[in-house]
């Protein structure tokens, strides 16, 4: 059973996406213009892909910190921030685009249950790190076909790199194909 910490963290995703898809009413520069115009507004100004990147770096981070041994604190740490991440990325939520707005908020929260098990299992519980460790694996595979959805909207594939700002002027594409 989660722990009420992270029950909590729970009912903060769920309220954070309702909360998003109300302000989504909005309309916005991303919501002009044809679904390929919104979509790649929304990558570069609505912070869509470094979201999916610094979540995808956060998942990374506890990999190998687990596989370096790190003591607990140190482990709880990168979990606490994969959650975070997570939860922050929700806040980019909706997309102009339902289907990647689905995939993206299946993605997060499992992101974010993969940092609560995390957590909670760097103290020694096998069980809740390898669970966390299941729930990173279907984190990644979730994203890929969140950044597939958004390359097939677009026509090219978003650039998830969070340490360079995007080349060309904002081109939220530079670095993908």
């Amino acid at each position: 059973m989660p722990s009420p910490r992270f029950r909590g963290a729970a009912v903060v995703v769920s309220g954070s996406l309702a909360l998003a898809v109300t302000l989504g009413g909005c309309a916005g520069q991303e919501q002009s213009g044809p679904p390929a115009e919104q979509l790649s507004t929304w990558l570069r100004d609505g912070g869509g892909g470094s979201g999916i990147g610094n979540v995808e770096v956060a998942s990374k981070n506890v990999d190998l910190a687990l596989a370096q041994h790190n003591k607990p604190a140190a482990i709880k740490e990168v979990c606490a921030l994969l959650s975070n991440d997570a939860q922050s990325a929700i806040g980019n939520l909706p997309t102009p685009d339902g289907q990647l707005t689905a995939a993206l908020n299946a993605a997060y929260e499992v992101g974010t249950a993969a940092g609560g098990d995390c957590y909670n299992g760097a103290g020694g519980d096998a069980r809740l790190l390898a669970r966390s460790a299941v729930e990173r694996v279907k984190l990644f595979t979730l994203l890929a076909a969140a950044v597939r959805r958004a390359a097939e909207v677009t026509g090219r594939t978003p650039t998830t790199d969070t340490t360079v700002p995007p080349s060309g002027g904002g081109d939220p594409f530079a670095g993908g194909q």
